[in-house]
């Protein structure tokens, strides 16, 4: 609890000064979607947070959310792909992106930098040229159904609900906490990015465990691509998910997950992500904000979570040397 004090209370101050600014903050569809674009980008977040705990990062997330993102309504509209089929390949195409990633990082030696974001240049260019850069989306053709699964929601009291996005959220969130606190596979990736030599002279096969957390982390690129599609039903390929790996990097550094490997919590990295979308909110409600603020806002906001990091970390290192 003492990693997420911090960002907890960072939440609080900021949620409560948004509903000083604006009384519409609080209302219930507001904060319906505030619960539904925490959920969105919080699945991208979950997945790099299991790269960053390797020490490793991963900058080809929105291009891998806009490759299957527009591929979906690409196969299910215009080609006659049944939904159930355009969702698992989208899942396989994440399985094999993240197979690539892992493989040219572990058996060649590449930097995680270098791989990922040759990767954002490809997929984007991949998703470009297979659909002549055309706009993708469900639009009237009869799949309200399907398109649920980015928009529905349970209805509580008055407009409040919980969407759909955020329940696959609480569910892969929840399962994520029982595989990196509760497996032994957990414990290789902590203790991969806090000596990966280490852990490899114990006899752990670190080459797989980075492997796995670079196909974790693709896959749930992919499947946030899919909800973010089937939620805002249109995407332009030439921009669709740009940016999103910055918000899901930023999100879970301010959760607790450290550059530095070997650190991270799943309950940090959701808070990250709710601080990032009330900073969002707040932008968007705020009259005298710009809303062409947002990245130096985001950004500030990162650098000062990096630097803070540094800080316990220099000021731990002072206490055990002490």
């Amino acid at each position: 609890m003492k990693n997420i004090r911090g960002i907890l209370v960072t939440l609080v101050v900021v949620y409560v000064i948004t509903a000083f600014l604006n009384e519409n903050f609080l209302g219930g569809y507001n904060q319906s979607k505030q619960l539904e674009r925490t959920g969105l980008y919080g699945i991208l977040s979950l997945g790099v947070a299991f790269v960053i705990i390797t020490r490793g990062i991963d900058l080809s997330i929105g291009s891998v959310v806009c490759l299957v993102g527009c591929g979906l309504p690409w196969l299910v509209v215009r080609h006659g792909w049944h939904p159930a089929t355009a969702v698992g390949l989208g899942l396989l195409v994440g399985l094999v992106i993240g197979l690539f990633h892992g493989l040219l990082i572990t058996k060649l030696k590449l930097q995680p930098f270098v791989v990922t974001l040759c990767g954002l240049l490809i997929y984007r260019g991949a998703t470009r040229g297979i659909t002549d850069d055309q706009s993708q989306g469900f639009g009237n053709s009869g799949y309200e159904s399907f398109r649920e699964w980015g928009t529905g929601e349970i209805e509580l009291v008055g407009k409040f609900s919980l969407p759909y996005p955020f329940l696959i959220l609480v569910v892969l969130s929840i399962a994520a906490w029982i595989f990196l606190r509760k497996t032994i596979w957990g414990r290789y990736l902590f203790a991969l990015g806090n000596n990966e030599e280490a852990t490899r002279l114990s006899g752990v096969n670190t080459d797989r465990m980075i492997i796995l957390s670079y196909v974790i982390c693709s896959m749930l690129a992919s499947l946030g691509g899919m909800l973010f599609i089937l939620n805002g039903n249109s995407a332009q390929p030439s921009d669709y998910g740009n940016f999103f790996e910055l918000y899901a990097i930023a999100a879970a550094v301010l959760g607790g997950c450290s550059l530095r490997g070997g650190e991270g919590t799943i309950l940090g990295v959701l808070i990250g992500t709710a601080v990032m979308q009330v900073l969002k909110n707040m932008i968007n409600l705020v009259t005298w904000l710009e809303t062409h603020m947002e990245f130096f806002i985001v950004g500030l906001v990162l650098l000062v979570a990096v630097v803070m990091d540094e800080i316990a970390k220099r000021r731990a290192a002072k206490k055990r040397l002490g």
